[in-house]
């Protein structure tokens, strides 16, 4: 049976009878415990949304898109149209399921917990575990007969609806490959264009961003400029050099800039905001402190130890924000690992606001945005140099040096005059780019920007000046170079 969600973005929201039977799983309701802009409820306390509500959300827009375009196409070719109920219910599967995979925080946990706990290990990205989740949710509340009886295709390689749904979660491809080599294996190249809806990787624009963006804005009291119900009612499929891609009306230009002008704001105002920073760089050092003492259970005589819980789909099903929770409840034990303790205190010192402290900022000048890398290690050098380590301790435990980035989706490129696609009135079929004349002059010179910031550990620490004289040297080097 469908049911409605009455939700503060999008209004009441009616999903299907499958989409709800994923939602009431324990691998799903998992996302209510996570915060979706991690700590950032720290620092603006309206953000209190986690990745439940944005996935509902989510699931809600690739319906809506996908079923948009059935119905231009239907109408643009006067025939049945390529996308076909499982088309449908397949993209709002994905759309609802693409965020399965995030641990604690958010981004805190396989941005910046992950590389560090297993820095000799696989790449993990929330999106693969997001993939490994969905199979465990699968399986785990044996759902493919379910899913057979609402017409989908769980078996063989001729478009398994399965292999079609998590592709979908990863994200289209590049465009690059020739137009006779097949792209994916869930669906044929005709229907590519599908997998724009969630997960855009050519350009950025997908539902998961048109959710978050609005959601994100309702909850910090940001300004949200873009309007993602116009693009959907101007969205078509049209031919670009043989190949379809979902495009936008040429007159639409605006409003996607506006889109990209959103996402730049709220990676500023918000998402990399300094204080945010030093908040999740401290539930990261909880984090890694816990990592190998704090044992995540979720079964009789089973578990594994925090930074083991990603490769225990049972392990992971149970590990959300309240981590922080487990780890003050063992600090404060009289037989609790030394680490353990350690972590506490740090989540102890998030609690009474006595946060690590900001030593400053380089903004990095246009020619010197490929230096970053070279400006931290640099950073770190001279900091180490001046702040020695105390016996077992290391740099890690002083300062951290960490890169915000500021752009457009796509370094320093134009997203939407090199990567999308629009069509004119006069000719609803066709895809194209738009010429750079039409381009608006008041776009910024440069589409990227980087900061590297200084974050001082220590509390009470006299050394902290000595930080901050050695951090402003290498800015005045930085600087005049």
């Amino acid at each position: 049976m469908a049911k409605v969600f009455n939700d503060p973005i999008h209004g009441h929201i009616e999903l299907p009878p499958l989409l709800v039977k994923i939602i009431d799983t324990p691998q799903f309701q998992r996302l209510r415990k996570i915060k979706q802009l991690g700590g950032g409820y720290y620092v603006f306390p309206g953000a209190s949304h986690n990745r439940f509500e944005h996935s509902v959300g989510v699931g809600h827009l690739a319906g809506e898109l996908v079923k948009a375009l059935r119905a231009k196409q239907e109408q643009s070719l006067n025939s049945e149209s390529l996308i076909n109920d499982r088309d449908v219910l397949c993209v709002q599967i994905a759309g609802l399921c693409h965020d399965l995979g995030h641990g604690p925080f958010s981004h805190v946990f396989d941005g910046m917990f992950n590389p560090q706990a297993d820095p000799n290990g696989e790449k993990w990205e929330h999106e693969d575990a997001s993939i490994l989740m969905f199979d465990h949710l699968v399986d785990d509340n044996k759902l493919t007969p379910v899913m057979n009886e609402y017409g989908l295709i769980t078996e063989g390689d001729n478009e398994n609806d399965l292999v079609f749904i998590k592709e979908m979660i990863k994200g289209s491809v590049k465009n690059n490959s020739p137009l006779n080599e097949q792209l994916y294996k869930g669906r044929n190249n005709e229907k590519s264009f599908l997998y724009e809806i969630v997960a855009n990787k050519q350009n950025g624009i997908d539902v998961d961003k048109f959710d978050y963006f609005a959601r994100d804005c309702h909850h910090l009291g940001i300004q949200n400029n873009f309007d993602h119900r116009r693009f959907i009612v101007f969205a078509r499929v049209c031919n670009v050099d043989g190949q379809l891609h979902i495009c936008s009306r040429d007159k639409e230009m605006a409003n996607l800039y506006d889109m990209f002008h959103t996402r730049n704001s709220l990676h500023r105002r918000a998402y990399q905001h300094r204080v945010k920073m030093a908040v999740e760089i401290m539930i990261k050092d909880a984090l890694l402190k816990a990592g190998q003492d704090l044992q995540i259970k979720w079964a009789e005589g089973k578990a594994c130890c925090l930074s083991k819980a990603k490769k225990h789909k049972e392990a992971y099903t149970k590990l959300t924000d309240e981590v922080i929770e487990q780890i003050l409840h063992h600090g404060a034990c009289s037989s609790t690992p030394s680490s353990l303790e350690e972590a506490a205190q740090i989540i102890q010192r998030i609690m009474c606001r006595d946060l690590y402290q900001l030593v400053g900022e380089i903004k990095l000048k246009k020619k010197d945005q490929e230096k970053a890398e070279d400006v931290t290690k640099r950073l770190k050098t001279e900091l180490t140099k001046v702040i020695p380590k105390d016996g077992k301790q290391d740099e890690n435990d002083n300062f951290e040096v960490k890169v915000a980035k500021f752009d457009y989706g796509k370094k320093n490129e134009d997203p939407i005059s090199n990567y999308t696609y629009f069509y004119s009135k006069f000719n609803p079929t066709i895809g194209f780019k738009i010429k750079p004349e039409e381009v608006s002059n008041l776009l910024p010179e440069c589409f990227s920007e980087k900061h590297i910031r200084v974050y001082w550990k220590r509390r009470n620490d006299k050394r902290l000046e000595d930080a901050k004289k050695c951090f402003e040297a290498v800015k005045k080097e930085v600087e005049e170079n």
